[in-house]
């Protein structure tokens, strides 16, 4: 078994905030993640596949296209955008980093080649802040 992974990156705002709670629960909780004029995060987004080496090519999968598949089916739905408000696979989410990667997951397992599987999501919100993202107990499963 062989992995690789290709790094991306994007820039995206959100909000923490829970609207089954009052502005007072969420700010207690949230802090101020919850602030009403959102905040920003340069996301760096790494993403591992697994499977055997194609003996032709030498190669898992060419990672040009497994960086092309990131960038069409997530970097582009995600980049400059504000998480709460322009991102479909996100609506009636917490939009918080660990929803955040289940929901790539969602949307990147699907598009890769059956010769491999998505192996691990690991997003960065702030050099001293990730998520590992496996495929277990996926809150949207019934997307994938």
């Amino acid at each position: 078994m062989v992995y690789l992974t290709r790094l991306e990156h994007f820039n995206a705002a959100h909000k923490l905030y829970n609207s089954q709670w009052s502005k007072e629960k969420n700010e207690e909780v949230f802090g101020e993640c919850a602030n009403e004029n959102w905040h920003g995060h340069n996301f760096d987004l790494y993403v591992t596949i697994k499977g055997e080496v194609d003996s032709d090519t030498g190669f898992l999968m060419d990672a040009k296209k497994l960086g092309l598949l990131i960038k069409d089916h997530v970097i582009k739905k995600l980049d400059h955008k504000n998480l709460n408000m322009d991102v479909d696979f996100l609506k009636g989410q917490i939009c918080s980093t660990e929803n955040l990667a289940m929901g790539i997951w969602s949307q990147l397992a699907p598009q890769l080649p059956s010769s491999v599987q998505l192996h691990c999501i690991k997003l960065y919100e702030t050099p001293r802040i990730y998520v590992e993202y496996f495929g277990e107990g996926n809150l949207f499963h019934d997307m994938i």
